[in-house]
């Protein structure tokens, strides 16, 4: 299996790594509304937890997202401008 990621070039992969965080703060933010209305249970304290860690997922996806497309690797070091 690490032979495979070994052929990807390592921006390949941080882009990657950039979707899974989004596809994560999606499924946060769905959690925080099913919270906030209701559907789920949670209170005041759940709801804060949730945002803060929402929005890490968030800006680690939107940093790792910019520094894909400059083609900058910052997850392992090497290559990058």
């Amino acid at each position: 299996m690490a032979e495979i990621f070994k052929n990807i070039p390592s921006v390949n992969i941080q882009a990657f790594a950039a979707l899974a965080l989004f596809c994560v703060s999606l499924f946060l933010a769905r959690m925080i509304v099913n919270i906030q209305s209701g559907k789920w249970p949670g209170n005041e304290m759940w709801i804060t937890y949730l945002r803060v860690v929402l929005g890490f997922t968030f800006a680690a996806s939107i940093g790792l997202g910019f520094y894909s497309f400059a083609g900058i690797d910052i997850l392992f070091g090497r290559g990058g401008l």
